[in-house]
């Protein structure tokens, strides 16, 4: 990857993984009851499943993104929009709604299948990886090569927000559950999100 697409890619890629989605909540959850190495450690269970989804985003549309550039600005457009419906979404989301995720006394195993098939059914999952991650690919360079150097960034920065969500689990979750805060955080994202929406239409393929 280039710089720019570096620049653009870091910060709507955390936006994304630092969203308050269900396995983030579960990593809060779990690191309240079973502590914070725990919930760490657990979450290698959601990254093999986001690994599965990323190689088979990769192999299919590797292929669309050589044979046709219309294809890829109609991607490119779809996942655009894609970004600013996300950002809506969280901008307008109810800042009081919460989910809570009762669990019953389980082991690291038990905890990591619970991430895996979490995220393993989550259709939102599929579609940031469809339409997010080919905005960021130069189809006239090899792009199995720029897959793996996105989805590797990815899993980084989703395993670093395990972590943040884990200790939000454990110091700072009266503090994230207070909705006027839970609202900032939220605008927070939501903004990111616009930003690499807007990036990605301007900048040139």
């Amino acid at each position: 990857m280039d710089l720019l697409t570096l620049l653009l890619f870091i910060p709507a890629c955390f936006a994304l993984n630092m969203s308050p989605g269900p396995n983030n909540l579960l990593a809060m959850s779990n690191a309240k009851r079973y502590g914070f190495h725990t919930a760490f450690f657990a979450g290698l269970g959601r990254l093999t499943a986001f690994t599965g989804m990323i190689g088979l985003t990769a192999t299919g549309l590797a292929v669309i993104l050589h044979t046709s550039e219309a294809v890829f600005m109609v991607i490119k457009i779809v996942g655009a929009g894609y970004l600013f419906w996300l950002a809506y979404k969280l901008w307008r989301s109810n800042p009081g709604k919460t989910e809570t995720l009762a669990t019953d006394d389980k082991s690291l195993l038990d905890l990591a299948l619970q991430e895996f098939l979490l995220a393993a059914g989550n259709p939102k999952a599929i579609l940031i990886f469809t339409a997010f991650l080919p905005q960021f690919v130069n189809p006239d360079k090899q792009t199995s090569l720029q897959f793996f150097e996105l989805g590797f960034t990815f899993l980084v920065l989703e395993w670093i927000a395990i972590a943040t969500y884990a200790l939000f689990g454990l110091y700072l979750r009266q503090w994230f559950s207070q909705p006027h805060k839970r609202r900032l955080f939220n605008r927070g994202c939501a903004s990111l999100l616009a930003s690499a929406g807007l990036g990605i239409l301007l900048t040139p393929k």
